[in-house]
């Protein structure tokens, strides 16, 4: 066994500070600046090294075996970024990290995070997606899959003392030992990928044009903003696969990320000119179509008189749910309310925190129930099938991730089925609306001071309803807690403050229950609801907004971020 001294350790040599890389709503994230290639591959090695500890019935995998990869199109996924302190080629320490793990990298190329789940989940193998999704250029990240499914947060905390035991083996090694020099850099400098294996982006696309197959979208223009989401050549090829004329427009060699949950205008008015500018030459166009940068989020856009109009992503899953013939379904706590009122209303779970490993765990326990057709969504429109779905004599495997290209199809195949717009489609959902936006550079440790600001101290304490007889507090399960006085007094207390923020100036009503399953969700008797959450990627503090109006949702969300006096910069302010 090689020893060395504390003196001549990688640790010893490193010329910088690590930053150690932390789970995040889903995946690992962090500032490229931070993502050195010997932390990105001690965590993966880590992570690795769990999946090899586990049965394979528990999603492990064995040693020998193939290990899938894939990565968008950021600057760092596969390369140097000499403007970010030459940080980068983070897929070349995933590829090292799974051959020094004992199995065999396959690198499935540029793809969609869904496809190269659904390829490896179909092998019952694991895989890692290089991707910062949809979080600033400034950052960048992977996420694991088991040979089951994503990681859930079951698995963090002993992922997590594994990362802090292969961290201590690396830093440990003689410095002459080591893969990495002082910068946390591969010694052996840049490396080339192994070639790429296109059997995953093939056979995602023959999961739609199978289940699919047979029906056309034959009569649809359609115009794909494709920007530089990785899967932004896929979704042009199955659209035309499946009948649609299809307009390609907007492509960028420059990294664009694009929020599902964040449409903000200046976005809009991006794609609104692009439709323009399609339109004055292919004519009259029914919708623009589009993905964030991994393309596990949709984005669609119904055309009116030539005005595009945003379908919100939790209003889009509620479609989507619909057309598959769902018997449960999962969403989270920020989910536009709709659901509850519509026509999905008597098969809805229980609802869940923000993340997709949440709702994962909230379909395995509705198939636990015995429920056979199950699925999920986000507010950001991620799409997830718990189950396999079957129509027209059409099997669709389950696929338990975000997907971005089983809602984009469904809502449209819809629409014309029915024989409507996607804004007449869209109308026969209850009319409830849904908005969000965010302040970015806002430090987390801030956000989670205003958040413990207007929550109880007892963590018992689930949801506070506001009767005319008094203050009811409830547990998670829905029971009534007795004898919290003094935390009832409390409550009062800030309950004052909330209400001199979102005032009857602002059109606000009275707070008549706030839930606290993620974040703070402040329910008012007008039916506006405001909820604030800081996001579990990025410094980043977030507004979900639902209300009677679209026009009102928008306010709301505007309310909260305007600058420099919202609502949000006053709860900074004040803390």
């Amino acid at each position: 066994m090689n020893t060395s001294s504390s003196s001549d350790t990688l640790r010893s040599k490193l010329t910088h500070e690590p930053r150690e890389l932390k789970f995040g709503t889903s995946g690992r994230r962090g500032e490229v600046v931070h993502l050195t290639q010997l932390e990105v591959y001690l965590n993966a090695l880590a992570e690795l090294e769990y999946l090899l500890s586990l049965p394979l019935c528990e999603g492990g995998i064995s040693l020998g075996d193939e290990f899938f990869y894939g990565f968008d199109l950021r600057p760092s996924s596969s390369r140097y970024v000499a403007e970010q302190q030459n940080r980068g080629e983070i897929a070349q320490a995933i590829e090292k990290a799974i051959g020094n793990a004992g199995m065999k990298p396959v690198n499935l190329g540029q793809i969609p995070t869904p496809a190269l789940a659904f390829y490896a989940l179909s092998k019952v193998k694991g895989s890692i997606m290089v991707t910062g999704s949809h979080i600033p250029f400034d950052r960048n990240g992977y996420k694991t899959n088991t040979s089951r499914g994503e990681l859930l947060k079951k698995h963090e905390l002993p992922i997590n003392e594994k990362v802090l035991e292969v961290r201590q083996r690396l830093y440990a090694q003689p410095f002459s030992e080591s893969l990495f020099d002082g910068n946390g850099r591969f010694k052996s400098g840049h490396h080339e990928l192994m070639q790429v294996d296109t059997a995953g982006a093939n056979n995602y696309v023959r999961r739609y044009t199978g289940f699919f197959d047979g029906i056309s979208l034959a009569g649809f223009r359609l115009v794909v903003y494709q920007h530089s989401a990785v899967g932004r050549d896929i979704v042009v090829e199955l659209l035309r696969q499946l009948g649609a004329e299809v307009i390609p427009a907007g492509r960028s060699e420059t990294f664009i990320p694009i929020d599902t949950e964040n449409m903000d205008g200046e976005q809009l008015a991006t794609i609104q000119s692009l439709h323009d500018q399609v339109a004055a030459s292919h004519g009259q166009i029914d919708a623009v179509i589009s993905t964030d940068g991994d393309t596990d989020r949709p984005m669609i856009l119904g055309v009116d008189n030539g005005e595009v109009h945003f379908f919100a992503g939790d209003r889009v899953g509620m479609v989507t749910a619909e057309f598959l013939g769902a018997d449960a379904v999962v969403v989270p706590i920020s989910c536009n309310d709709a659901i509850d009122l519509g026509q999905l209303k008597d098969i809805i779970a229980p609802k869940t925190k923000i993340g997709s490993p949440f709702v994962i765990a909230g379909m395995e326990k509705a198939i636990a129930k015995g429920k056979r057709a199950v699925c999920g969504f986000e507010a950001n429109g991620g799409f997830l099938t718990g189950s396999d779905f079957t129509r027209n004599g059409k099997t669709l495997a389950s696929l338990p991730t975000r997907d971005a290209m089983l809602p984009i199809l469904a809502v449209l195949f819809a629409a014309k089925e029915k024989g409507l717009t996607l804004s007449q489609l869209f109308e026969f959902l209850p009319k409830r609306y849904g908005s969000a936006a965010l302040l970015k550079a806002f430090p987390r440790t801030i956000s989670q001071t205003i958040i413990n600001r207007f929550s109880p101290s007892d963590s018992r304490i689930s949801e506070i309803v506001i009767e005319t007889s008094g203050m009811v507090l409830l547990d998670e399960n829905g029971l009534k807690l007795a004898g919290l006085e003094a935390e009832i007094h409390a409550i009062e207390s800030f309950i004052q403050e909330l209400k001199e923020l979102f005032t009857a100036v602002l059109d606000f009503g009275d707070i008549v229950r706030i839930n606290y399953l993620d974040g703070v969700r402040i329910y008012f008797n007008n039916g506006d609801v405001a909820h604030i959450r800081p996001s579990g990627n990025a410094d980043e503090l977030r507004i979900y907004a639902v209300a009677n109006t679209q026009d009102r949702a928008n306010t709301i969300v505007q309310l909260a971020v305007q600058e420099p006096d919202g609502i949000f910069r006053c709860l900074e302010n004040n803390r």
